[in-house]
């Protein structure tokens, strides 16, 4: 595994990124398989309190969420299932639980309410990760596995969390075939899951020179849309224009605990990052990754589950339902798609007295997106009311803060 820099250089470094960052202007178009069915129209009307002209577009991130913070835990270690997942979903946490290496990727053996945002329409959503998983690795015996069973990782997918490709073997060794850990892990899914992943995380490791570029080629070539790596662009990336989407390669930063930490302090430093880009004026999404989130720091590369139990709930804390409630908690991929839809929809309304005519053309989907949701900004004084036809789904907040729409594509 390859250790991060210092939490100095760490801090840095992102702040640097973020000062220096410019908005990529999409150029080229994905060539991957699409929906069959093709680009198409849809239409809704709105119906006004007062005629006060309105204006309407695209929200730089859903909900017209401030920031966008996805993270992501490699390896699939079964810590995720035991800790993190409960933490932010609701439910028991595991007590202190020894795995088949004598690590602790156990909890504390509370109970969680869950850590949650909430979607500007009444509705609390909680916190979502993603797992970068090694198909070869999954297994259900022993008990006391220190990875993720078929089912274990179904359940945290089916509750939101994406999944990406992290290698079939996590090999990374002289002789590595990369093209068949690309494409083994991507048929290993389908064939257990029912779904085909998208993205890839490039496995840390000792291996040749420049091997992850290796990585990078193979699955961006074998329908990875992102891939996330050593270096690269990013990790925070300014959203209020377009974004360059197109076989993106991003530097792939980690939040971890230190070796003899019994405090606090180190994931203060980590918050305090996180607070500097909250606080430029402009959307943002911003990434980041460890690998266990146990009460032994796995590998000397994880978080302690008291520092990512303190770390989650103080973000929740300031930036969820409890505090500014500005942040999209959300994985990597449904931030990417999300941002993909939004630069490749074209919205046109036509208001005519109380009355407004609203219709977004659509692109062509692929067909392994997830997500496919797309939030609007409205700006009127005028409460309101949303008259569609059967076949979309909508949500509004014309009766309250009458300040976004959100339409739910199938």
């Amino acid at each position: 595994m390859k250790i991060p820099h210092s939490r100095i250089k760490h801090f840095l470094f992102l702040f640097v990124l973020l000062i220096n960052s410019v908005s990529l202007f999409a150029a080229n178009e994905f060539k991957t398989k699409i929906d069959s069915s093709k680009a198409k129209t849809v239409s809704f009307k709105i119906k006004l309190k007062s005629d006060n002209k309105v204006k309407i577009k695209s929200a730089p991130l859903k909900f017209n969420k401030h920031f966008a913070y996805s993270f992501t835990l490699d390896d699939g270690y079964r810590s995720a299932y035991l800790t993190a997942f409960p933490l932010l979903n609701g439910g028991k946490i595991s007590n202190p639980d020894k795995n088949e290496w004598k690590i602790d990727q156990g909890g504390d053996g509370t109970t969680s309410k869950g850590l949650f945002y909430s979607d500007g329409f009444g509705n609390k959503i909680p916190f979502k990760l993603a797992l970068a998983v090694n198909g070869g690795a999954v297994r259900d015996l022993p008990a006391n596995r220190g990875h993720l069973s078929w089912s274990e990782i179904k359940e945290m997918y089916n509750a939101g969390w994406d999944i990406l490709n992290h290698g079939f073997h996590h090999a990374t060794k002289h002789g590595t075939n990369y093209l068949t850990e690309v494409t083994e892990n991507t048929a290993s899914i389908k064939q257990n899951l029912g779904f085909t992943m998208s993205h890839f995380v490039v496995p840390g490791g000792e291996g040749d020179p420049d091997y992850h570029h290796e990585y990078e080629k193979e699955a961006l070539a074998n329908g990875a849309f992102s891939v996330a790596s050593y270096t690269g662009v990013g990790p925070v990336f300014k959203v209020d224009s377009k974004v360059d989407l197109d076989k993106m390669i991003s530097a792939r930063t980690f939040v971890q605990s230190s070796k003899d930490s019994t405090s606090f302090k180190t994931m203060d430093r980590y918050l305090k990052t996180v607070d500097s880009i909250v606080k430029q004026s402009d959307p943002v999404w911003f990434n980041e990754f460890t690998h266990g989130t146990g009460n032994g720091n796995l590998w000397n590369l994880s978080m302690r589950f008291p520092d990512f139990k303190y770390y989650m709930t103080t973000l929740a804390d300031k930036y969820g339902v409890k505090g500014s409630d500005t942040i999209w908690m959300a994985p990597w991929q449904e931030v990417y798609e999300y941002i993909w839809l939004r630069d490749r929809i074209k919205v046109d309304y036509k208001q005519k007295n109380k009355e407004v005519e609203v219709t977004i053309e659509l692109p062509e989907i692929p067909e392994t997106f997830k997500h496919r949701d797309i939030s609007l900004v409205i700006d009127t004084s005028s409460k309101f009311e949303i008259e569609s036809s059967k076949d979309l789904k909508i949500k509004d907040d014309g009766k309250t803060t009458h300040k976004q729409i959100l339409i739910q594509l199938k």
